[in-house]
């Protein structure tokens, strides 16, 4: 039985999409300060989404928001803008930041660090991104200089606590994106504890595509009468998508995927595993496609690296597990392939919801071999996709339409290195009992729901 909040939510998203005579709104008509108006103009961002349009007001006037919305959606400037807003003047302190954002993933918490640091530079706000596989005492000299804001996983967030080095007593406002998928890696308790040291009376933004594993539990607990809005469920993205079924035999799964990969357009594998990743990526890479693999358990620098190229368009291909894909946010992927099946229907719709972004198209493509008919029909069915299995070889017709498919990529020339002069160079400061960099530091600690893979 569906509860009562998420009830609430399907009848924002009705009422949203039913409102088809509004007028147009812009940014300046939903109460933002002209600075930042004027920043958003300089990245061509002109009118704002719908889910923008319905939850900045709310959080502008100081509310706390649950808010939904499709991949591409437009969330992250449905939080950061109001979140700008309203520390605009404040004093920033060494240490004690006063807006957080909780996210679950590296990747995440870079996409949001960069979507919304441009234009916090507009307001004199500076923002920090911290989390696990990057370098602590970076981190660390961040917030001693003084944020304004510091974007999170929580394992890192809850490491520089422990060490006095970020305090939350200070914070106004806390977001929580991708509530669910923090739920799913178990963060529930690290993310009540972070909470719990924030102020009672701190305004608090939650977004979330789903309110199971104790995200609506966390709503009651922490958001009071939050105003509701959503645009749109998960399973709704399915109708701007052309999902395709292919029976394979195992032995051939990686010859027709490296026909279809060769394709002019981006393509964005799913695989189930790291090591999948990794020799699905090389195997792509020896019959001459450039693919990159991103998971777990790569540095951070190699999963920006591979991130970047996919970006880029110098590869055309990325494969990605489950975990790593809650971080890829690339326009133009107009084809993604579940080359392994992904666990639930959830994951399916996340993978999914890699393409058709913002409402543009796109295709999803699942492989699977004569064991796995009947479990990937039942799922099917829970995500409300409809379609049929066609059985294929390389070569096969319905192979070769996906292999032509796609706009060619043009590719951005890549930024030229540029050493750094030999007297510039500066020491490490890594504090004492802070990790190499590679992640959260070892040992035990007063937390719960540590994840090392954030």
């Amino acid at each position: 039985m569906r509860s009562d909040l998420e009830l609430a939510l399907d009848a924002a998203a009705d009422a949203a999409a039913a409102e088809t005579d509004a007028p147009d709104a812009t940014f300046q008509s939903l109460g933002l300060p002209d600075k930042l108006v004027s920043a958003l103009a300089r990245r061509d961002l002109h009118a704002p989404f719908a889910i923008q349009t319905r939850s900045i007001p709310d959080a502008l006037a100081g509310r706390d928001v649950l808010g939904r919305g499709a991949t591409g959606s437009g969330k992250t400037l449905a939080f950061g803008l109001p979140l700008l807003t309203r520390l605009v003047g404040g004093e920033r302190l060494r240490g004690m930041p006063r807006g957080l954002v909780l996210v679950p993933t590296r990747e995440l918490a870079q996409q949001v660090h960069d979507a919304i640091a441009p234009l916090a530079q507009a307001l004199d706000l500076k923002v920090s991104a911290v989390y696990g596989g990057a370098s602590m005492g970076r981190q660390i000299d961040q917030l001693r200089r003084g944020i304004d804001i510091v974007v999170a996983t929580p394992g890192r967030l809850q490491d520089l606590i422990e060490q006095r080095e970020c305090s939350l007593e200070r914070v106004q406002v806390t977001v929580l994106d991708e509530a669910d998928h923090m739920a799913d890696l178990g963060f529930m308790p690290a993310v009540t504890a972070l909470l719990d040291l924030t102020a009672h009376d701190a305004q608090r933004l939650l977004f979330s595509a789903t309110l199971d594993r104790g995200v609506d539990k966390l709503v009651r607990q922490y958001l009071k009468d939050p105003a509701i809005h959503a645009v749109a469920s998960a399973e709704s993205t399915v109708t701007t998508m052309d999902h395709r079924v292919y029976a394979v035999q195992h032995s051939a799964k990686v010859d027709i995927a490296a026909e279809i990969a060769a394709r002019p357009g981006r393509t964005l594998f799913f695989v189930r595993t790291k090591h999948g990743a990794d020799r699905l990526a090389l195997q792509l890479r020896k019959v001459g496609v450039e693919a990159g693999a991103i998971h777990g358990n790569l540095t951070q620098h190699a999963r920006k690296r591979a991130l970047d190229n996919f970006t880029t368009g110098h590869a055309r291909v990325l494969v990605a597990t489950d975990v790593a894909a809650r971080g890829i946010h690339v326009d133009d992927v107009d084809l993604v392939v579940h080359y392994d099946p992904p666990a639930d229907h959830k994951d399916y719709l996340h993978r999914s919801g890699r393409t058709a972004r913002a409402g543009a198209s796109g295709t999803v493509l699942s492989f699977i071999t004569s064991d796995q008919v009947r479990d990937h029909q039942r799922m099917r069915e829970r995500a409300g996709v409809d379609a049929s299995a066609v059985s294929v070889v390389t070569g096969h017709p319905a192979v070769r339409e996906l292999a032509e498919s796609g706009e060619p990529i043009v590719v951005a020339p890549r930024a030229p290195y540029v050493a750094r002069p030999q007297g510039d160079r500066r020491p490490s400061r890594r504090p004492s009992g802070s990790s190499s960099g590679r992640g959260p530091t070892s040992g035990s600690s007063t937390y719960a729901g540590r994840n090392p893979r954030t």
